[in-house]
């Protein structure tokens, strides 16, 4: 029989000595046989490296705090395998996981899939997350035996308008990658490696509407447990700008309008967070400007409708 092709599991890691070994254990226990376990320790100051070393059948590899693209890179640059995955040290896998998505990947010839996942609420509950993400109902009423594939044409418009695709949700065929993970970004360096090869090459995808594994919310999550606010400043102001300069030539004239006018709402967003709830009006202004400058007309547009429904909702607050 011939042998099933090598996926290289990266997991990386920082200060999650509580979480990460439920991890491991959840890539160890996947059903697919052919499997590398490579950790990498993004300078955790806590046990985790005492947790790590009891799994003698993985790699593992510590470095300097560096961030979490910088950990998947060095994970990439020691991955053997036909096909990479990665997973984070606060989440875990079905064990079905790897063998659903390789078949597909192998059946089909295709650069990526991911999967649908039981996303952990505040309240504590668990929600299915495709079903709720406006960005991927369009597609569900095509799914066929739970798999939707996508076509060129439709992962450019899906991931120039997001990325729904965390990265343990994917497995990516390791000759596909183009640069790695983009150690510039605050949160999105999947979003831009995804793109980096979506807009240079004619990328094919499929997503499997299964929920093939589990997404806690915890105080350190990169982007689920942090503020609304930071999230506002860090992913859609900071990195976006990142993408759309980086991107620019290579994006069509309705894809940058697009990332731009959502660029410039979220800039409009952060003054109006800035001024009602941090008081602070210096940065309010700063942001305010920035986006005027850019496009005054649509900004204040957007101005416009923010104001007045922060208003509308201040006025049903008052009357309650």
């Amino acid at each position: 029989m011939k042998a099933r092709p090598l996926v290289s599991i990266i997991i990386t890691t920082y200060n999650r000595a509580a979480m990460v070994g439920a991890a491991i254990d959840s890539a160890l226990g996947q059903t697919y046989p052919n499997k590398e376990v490579i950790v990498i320790d993004d300078g955790s100051e806590d046990d985790t490296a005492a947790v790590v070393e009891t799994y003698p059948q993985v790699s593992f590899v510590r470095l300097a705090h560096a961030g979490q693209a910088a950990a998947r890179n060095a994970g990439w640059r020691r991955a053997n395998g036909t096909y990479i995955a990665t997973l984070d040290s606060d989440d875990v896998w079905q064990p079905a996981f790897l063998e659903t998505c390789v078949d597909r990947l192998e059946r089909d010839s295709l650069d990526f899939v991911f999967t649908n996942w039981d996303q952990q609420t505040l309240e504590g509950g668990l929600m299915d997350f495709f079903v709720n993400d406006p960005l991927l109902q369009p597609y569900l009423g095509r799914a066929e035996d739970s798999w939707v594939t996508l076509q060129p044409t439709e992962l450019r418009d899906l991931y120039v308008r997001g990325c729904p695709s965390p990265s343990s949700s994917l497995v990516l065929r390791a000759s596909s990658i183009v640069s790695g993970w983009n150690e510039e970004m605050n949160i999105a360096d999947d979003w831009c490696m995804l793109l980096d090869m979506i807009l240079s090459k004619s990328c094919m995808a499929a997503m499997n509407t299964q929920r093939l594994w589990l997404k806690h919310i915890n105080c350190n999550n990169i982007y689920d447990g942090r503020d609304h606010t930071e999230v506002n400043r860090l992913l859609y102001v900071a990195d976006k700008q990142a993408i759309m300069l980086r991107h620019e030539n290579v994006l069509t004239k309705s894809e940058y309008k697009f990332m731009e006018e959502r660029y410039l709402e979220h800039l409009v967003r952060g003054a109006k967070h800035s001024l009602f709830l941090d008081s602070n009006i210096t940065e309010s202004m700063s942001l305010m400007k920035r986006a005027m400058v850019l496009n005054p007309v649509y900004s204040a547009r957007v101005i416009s409708r923010l104001f007045v429904q922060a208003g509308i909702r201040q006025f049903k607050k008052d009357q309650d």
